[in-house]
This record gives structure tokens, sequence and C-alpha cells, in this order.
């Protein structure tokens, strides 16, 4: 693993899925995604692990 690539999600819910998805479709692949869930009330918590789901081996999230 060449790098981390760290996301902090507080109620982000409008502009989530957008964020992981152009993360995601990037060429380099040599990368993880550590999403913090800092407690969120919107849907960021489901958007975050329906990614991590759908991505176990890049994706990962930290429920705070």
């Amino acid at each position: 693993m060449k790098f981390s690539i760290l996301i902090p999600v507080y109620n982000v819910e409008r502009y989530l899925e957008q964020c992981l998805k152009s993360v995601i479709n990037q060429t380099f692949d040599d990368y993880e995604v550590v999403i913090v869930d800092d407690g969120s009330t919107d849907n960021s918590s489901y958007i975050c692990d329906s990614f991590a789901e759908k991505y176990p081996q890049k994706i990962h999230v930290i429920h705070k």
C-alpha cells in the first residue's frame, strides 16, 4: 500500500457519494481509503457502509 486517503465525514450526505466515486475512479490504485464518520445524523453513515461493502479491499470505515 503506497498511501492512505483519510476522509472525515459529518452530515455530508449531499456530497459524499460523489467524493467516494471520484476517489474510486482514479487510475492509480495503490491506496486505501479510511473514512471517519464522526456521528453523522443524516444518511452519511449508510453511504459509507455501502461503499465499504462494495469495495472491501479499498475502503475502511470508522464510526465514532
